[in-house]
């Protein structure tokens, strides 16, 4: 066999990969599409990955580290493709369980970052809908996830108990996007919280891990995906142990405030100080939440909660902090 015929297949091979490159090379529009393309292509491979891994790793009782080994693969490869790396402080922080762990959700690259810092013994909630999806439910079920019926509060309310009695059994960690859907703008802010993750972690008597991704439209938006560095800050686990169902409202708001000062920090944004008037004024009315458990006591700038938001914290016509759920977006929705 000549050198010339050993050669041939893999130039057949490196043309698809030689063309990409050269494409996304003539426009910025080109080189968003094509990198889009891999990575969108990288969650596929694996999700058939994954069916694989969680069928070998269930039956050596490794369950809950399914996600955490999926998780990893994806974002070594992902990663290296698109020359994108995450940063991480407070990693250490993610080694306790139980807990909650709470993500800002910014676009379906988060999963990228989830790939970085998803730990062992961890699993997810997601929409019931899911559990019936090719390749993706049967990953899933064998994950260990916890599904979610959204259109039904009464089972709703039962699944997030069960998963509460499943995180004390088993010490593993739930993570959750409080935001309940994606939020990536310009503008370096946070939604309104949802209460079905703060409600789990009083529940259960565990605390909660805050993980803050900073803003990365710079690097993503639609028309735009560039390579690049994203910083990740793990905050310290705020516990819950004493606290009641009359306390979520404030723990929401508290840990939201939290997270979005780590927000703006990792994104660069300088917040002013409030006016001294304001600072007055919040002394002044200080006296008035003096029912509030000094735990929970907060800025007033802090108080965004929306009066949409579901008081008992099981909503039922959005995702309330289901994660890595979404349909993937297209180029067309891509924000």
């Amino acid at each position: 066999m000549s050198l010339l015929s050993f050669f041939k297949p893999l130039a057949y091979i490196s043309l698809p990969v030689f063309l990409l490159r050269t494409a996304s090379k003539a426009s910025p529009l080109a080189r968003y599409y094509v990198r889009l393309g891999i990575y969108l292509s990288t969650v596929g491979i694996c999700s058939v990955w994954g069916v694989v891994a969680s069928i070998g790793m269930s039956l050596i009782g490794k369950r809950y580290d399914i996600k955490w080994f999926v998780a990893r693969s994806f974002y070594l490869l992902a990663g290296r493709l698109l020359d994108i790396t995450i940063e991480v402080e407070g990693e250490e922080y993610l080694s306790q369980r139980p807990s909650v762990m709470l993500g800002n959700h910014l676009s379906m690259l988060d999963l990228l970052y989830l790939g970085r810092i998803f730990p062992k013994q961890a699993t997810m909630t997601a929409k019931k809908e899911l559990q019936w999806m090719p390749l993706l439910g049967q990953f899933m079920k064998l994950a260990g996830v916890i599904f979610i019926d959204r259109k039904n509060n009464a089972r709703a309310k039962q699944s997030i108990a069960q998963a509460g009695e499943r995180m004390k059994e088993r010490k593993v960690s739930i993570w959750m996007f409080p935001e309940g859907t994606r939020s990536l703008s310009e503008k370096v802010d946070l939604r309104t919280f949802k209460k079905g993750a703060f409600h789990l972690a009083v529940q259960a008597g565990v605390p909660i891990t805050p993980v803050v991704c900073e803003n990365y439209y710079r690097l993503y938006h639609k028309g735009c995906f560039e390579s690049g560095r994203i910083k990740i800050k793990v905050l310290p686990p705020i516990p819950t142990v004493g606290l009641t169902a009359a306390d979520v409202t404030e723990l929401s708001i508290r840990v939201r405030a939290q997270m979005l000062d780590a927000l703006r920090e990792l994104s660069g944004e300088v917040v002013e100080a409030p006016p001294a008037d304001v600072k007055e004024n919040v002394s002044d009315s200080s006296s008035e939440a003096s029912s509030v458990p000094a735990s929970l006591s907060i800025d007033t700038s802090t108080h965004l909660i929306s009066s949409r938001a579901s008081n008992s914290g099981f909503t039922t016509d959005d995702d309330d902090g289901m994660v890595l759920v979404d349909r993937p977006e297209t180029p067309q929705d891509a924000p």
